[in-house]
């Protein structure tokens, strides 16, 4: 193929793969404990630590991993306090990440509102060699972490008190899985961009959630579909001139849509069996197949 004679396409090909595989790799956990919108706000946060890269003239994807970072860990803090200001106190941590980056994007030698275009809708030609090697290591990171404590990470998100009890340390876990969140934002963000990263933690669990049970199937498919979906945006826009992130989960949220028409009969399936499996008298489900497995490890 042409594009791949391109040395801007090959890197955006490989980060827009690592993007597909670690955005939904964390996103499972947020969906199970209803906290999608936690990538959102995180990429509001993030956007002060992309402006403060360009006032440093440094590399902003690493200043933006470590402000998304303090983010995430003050976000876990307010939501584990459980109190009714929490929502106002999310509410001025995020937007104040918004409007922090637009006034200091202004300030920096160079910079405008232009150049943060690019980190908040994402763009292809702006991926450098530098920051192919900066999403390689945070996703190592990323994958490491989600795949290596799945057990215990997945037993936080089901009953946290049941989490506790079993002897798991439940306030480590859980700012570990939101330091994982702000990674995987700034991971995201060159290829799909900060104010649609979170599409991309959701849509591809929820996508697979519909035709699969069992975590370990619904983790594969969603990895699955984010990683076909990034690559086939990010082949699209080099053909449409269009940010790269509109385009990725636009895509998503087709498949999104097919699967979810295709599980209306998966479902009317799954009813039958379960009839079979209480009525003494109908057909008998093979042993070892249950009609009622839920999302497990």
């Amino acid at each position: 193929m042409e594009l791949l004679t391109f040395p801007f396409m090959q890197r955006a090909l490989i980060a827009a793969a690592l993007v597909g595989i670690t955005a939904p790799a964390i996103g499972i956990y947020l969906v199970q404990r209803r906290q999608a919108i936690m990538g959102d706000g995180i990429g509001h946060v993030a956007m002060t630590g992309v402006a403060l890269g360009f006032l440093l003239q440094t590399g902003p994807i690493w200043t933006a991993t470590v402000v998304a970072v303090l983010g995430a860990v003050g976000m876990e803090l307010i939501r584990s306090r459980g109190r009714t200001s929490g929502d106002v106190a999310l509410a001025l941590l995020f937007y104040g990440g918004m409007a922090g980056g637009v006034m200091i994007i202004n300030l920096a030698e160079g910079g405008s509102t232009a150049n943060l275009s690019s980190y908040l809708f994402g763009s292809i030609t702006t991926v450098a060699d530098g920051d192919v090697v900066a999403v390689c290591l945070l996703a190592a990171f990323v994958v490491s972490v989600t795949l290596g404590l799945r057990r215990q990470l997945f037993a936080v998100c089901q009953d946290e008190e049941f989490a506790r009890v079993a002897g798991l340390p439940v306030r480590l876990l859980n700012l570990l899985l939101a330091v994982t969140a702000a990674v995987t934002v700034t991971v995201a963000m060159r290829i799909v961009g900060l104010l649609l990263v979170s599409a991309m933690m959701v849509i591809p669990v929820a996508a697979a959630q519909r035709v699969t049970r069992g975590f370990a199937a619904t983790l594969a498919l969603a990895v699955g579909i984010g990683v076909t979906v990034c690559l086939a945006g990010t082949v699209t826009t080099y053909y449409v001139d269009a940010p790269s992130g509109a385009a990725i989960v636009l895509l998503a949220i087709a498949v999104f849509l097919v699967l979810a028409a295709a599980a209306a009969p998966l479902a009317r399936s799954r009813a039958r069996r379960a009839a079979a499996e209480t009525d003494p008298g109908g057909p008998k489900v093979p042993a070892g197949r249950r009609a009622s497995d839920g999302l497990t490890v």
